[in-house]
């Protein structure tokens, strides 16, 4: 897929099918992805990929914490609820989901099986772990490097057909995922990368969020008019 194309037309997947992914497909993402450039080349950046028993049971265990009342539990600070137009934006990308699958504004039955869905991953085939080296965690530089290289296997995935969603909700008690599969203390744990193929009978796949026109964003500095 032509550059352009690949970065416009991806989007977050929440619906997958039940396919396995081959091993050596995630690892030609991964080689894709770590071109990504980081500071000073410092390349501060671990993944532990996921599949089968072990991420059935950080899923399970994940979900069955959060929804019995547990206490989020990240390696990273948390901003807690948004507010103003970050809340609005969160706000319209619900709207859009919900919509599309059909749970209303008082259906908390549907709404609950959505966050449990969330908890779970998406019941994604694979999940990728996204770790950061702890000894650079006095600076935020570690983390921009992280995001980098998370943008290069989303689209690096999308290129080969699979569909990814970032998803923090998978990984809200970092402590279950580092006991499971075994993660060194040293290995910040930021986030995780649901990944798989795409079902496209699942309505939630067809939406696609809003992006603010430059202008709401960007400012010029020393250009013509």
């Amino acid at each position: 897929m032509e550059f352009e194309d690949l970065v416009m037309s991806r989007k977050s997947v929440r619906g997958f099918q039940n396919k396995p992914v081959p091993r050596e497909i995630i690892d030609e993402i991964i080689a894709v992805a770590k071109r990504a450039p980081s500071s000073m080349n410092t390349q501060p950046w671990h993944i532990h990929v996921l599949t089968g028993e072990p991420l059935e049971e950080v899923r399970r265990r994940n979900m069955e914490a959060m929804a019995g009342g547990a206490k989020v539990n990240r390696d990273i600070p948390m901003h807690g609820e948004y507010d103003g137009v970050h809340r609005h934006r969160q706000v319209e990308i619900a709207k859009k989901l919900f919509a599309a699958m059909d749970i209303a504004r008082d259906d908390k039955a549907k709404r609950q099986d959505w966050v449990l869905r969330g908890f779970r991953q998406f019941d994604a085939p694979v999940s990728l772990v996204l770790c950061y080296d702890r000894v650079l965690e006095s600076g935020a530089v570690g983390y921009f490097d992280l995001g980098a290289v998370c943008y290069g296997i989303v689209l690096a995935a999308w290129d080969r057909g699979l569909g990814t969603v970032i998803n923090g909700q998978g990984i809200m008690r970092s402590d279950i995922v580092r006991e499971v599969a075994g993660i060194p203390p040293e290995h910040g744990i930021m986030t995780c990368v649901a990944m798989g193929y795409p079902d496209d009978s699942f309505a939630a796949n067809a939406v696609v969020s809003d992006r603010e026109s430059n202008e709401s964003f960007v400012r010029w500095h020393g250009f013509a008019e």
